[in-house]
């Protein structure tokens, strides 16, 4: 099998726990459950001596060059790597000509697997076209990037694309696990805590190769490997930080009261506690979108736009660079005037409605589409406001019971201070007799 590695280097160099840990069949191969099921295309790949080509699209660490490599192992076929970062035409040529001369020679198959494949360009993706379309190869790329932006249309049609997904905190704590026990990695040689599992864990983010290389490197100081020895090999500190204790709950409502607060810089600490401590951004960003309607409201309505945009764009984008936009969207809330108008309006509506004060819909305000509601006098007397000047008219809205509440008293703060203004003189209108 051709790699990266001959057997003379293997000897001579150890090969790194994440290549160590590699798995060797498919069963193996921890996360991805929705690729690796009974008749997937990626099972069918392996049972079946027919060539294939495909795309494995996802985050860093999520198995795509495991899995490719597993193909490969499984099915006896030979595995070329080729790196698009590195790698030129020739070499694109050089290695679909060994493949097929083996293909004429032995009758065995080649796995072709391209990683980062999106970084080629498109002479580059031209040259691996005649190779899928005459399956002389198993063609595998790997790559980050959307494939419908970055590889060309001919080459995506002629291939099976499967996205991958990052691994949950269970699966790199088994990642972890095994490779402490397992002989091909650190074969029981050293223990691992608790706390500095969870550490790894947080610090993985769902990057099973990142997880197993701070754990290498932590072994590399001590048999024993804690937190602090962590700390000290990753030369990142651990976050105290339970997501689902104390810490979470508390940290989550500092960072509010921060931002209610119009504290700035303590608001951003916080930020960056949960970001470090592998807290989910979705749910930061979540909290971000209630807080700009609950305590800024109408005296910025603007905050609340850039609150769903930063919520947008964390699912767009991920972790890390998601980190800036939730930053943008904090600064944005803390700085803005506050104002909790909004919350105290409905909060006031629901509680009336809960006392029972309804009341019957007026007569002029009642759906008069249907068949028989003239009859019924629906919509009798209703007068369309855009027939009046200033898009206003008097004539009742509200249920009798609840004519004379009100709910909605904005604050002088920011932008809510012209519509204070614009409010009160509409209320005056619209109730005077």
């Amino acid at each position: 099998m051709d790699s990266l590695f001959d057997s003379a280097a293997e000897e001579a160099t150890p090969q790194p726990l994440a290549v160590r840990m590699r798995p060797r069949t498919l069963d193996e191969v921890i996360g991805q459950r929705h690729l690796l099921g009974s008749g997937t295309p990626l099972r069918r790949l392996v049972e079946s001596e027919a060539p294939m080509s495909l795309f494995l699209w996802g985050p860093p660490g999520t198995g795509k060059t495991t899995l490719a490599y597993v193909v490969s192992n499984v099915t006896k076929r030979r595995f070329v790597e080729i790196s698009a970062v590195s790698a030129g035409v020739k070499d694109v040529r050089a290695a679909i000509d060994n493949a097929r001369r083996e293909l004429g020679m032995s009758g065995r198959q080649t796995v072709l697997f391209v990683d980062e494949v999106h970084r080629f360009n498109k002479a580059q993706q031209d040259a691996l076209l005649p190779a899928v379309e005459n399956r002389w190869v198993t063609f595998i790329g790997a790559t980050t990037e959307n494939p419908f932006f970055s590889v060309i249309s001919p080459l995506l049609s002629r291939s099976l694309l499967l996205t991958l997904e990052s691994l949950s905190e269970d699966d790199i704590r088994t990642v972890l696990s095994r490779a402490v026990s397992d002989p091909r990695g650190l074969g029981g040689r050293a223990t691992l805590a608790p706390e500095a599992l969870e550490h790894l864990v947080r610090l993985a983010g769902g990057d099973a190769r990142r997880s197993l290389t701070y754990l290498e490197a932590a072994a590399l100081l001590a048999d024993d490997i804690t937190v602090e020895v962590v700390e000290k090999a990753v030369d990142k500190a651990a976050v105290r930080y339970d997501r689902q204790g104390d810490q979470h709950y508390d940290v989550i409502s500092a960072f509010i009261k921060s931002m209610r607060g119009s504290d700035a810089d303590a608001a951003l600490h916080y930020l960056a506690r949960m970001i470090e401590a592998g807290e989910d951004p979705r749910f930061i960003a979540r909290r971000i979108v209630i807080f700009a309607s609950e305590d800024v409201g109408m005296a910025d309505p603007t905050c609340l736009q850039t609150a769903v945009a930063a919520a947008q764009a964390v699912q767009l984008i991920g972790l890390p660079e998601g980190q800036i936009t939730l930053a943008h969207a904090v600064i944005h809330c803390a700085m803005a005037p506050k104002s909790n108008a909004v919350v105290k309006a409905i909060g006031a509506a629901i509680g009336d409605v809960r006392k029972g004060l309804i009341g019957q819909v007026p007569g002029h305000l009642r759906d008069a589409h249907y068949a028989g509601a003239a009859k019924l006098g629906h919509g009798d007397g209703y007068k369309y406001p855009h027939d009046f000047e200033h898009g206003l008219v008097r004539q009742d809205y509200a249920p009798e019971q609840v004519r004379e509440r009100r709910y909605y008293e904005p604050t002088r703060h920011g932008a809510e201070a012209p519509v204070a203004e614009r409010w009160a003189k509409i209320r005056d209108f619209l109730r005077r007799t």
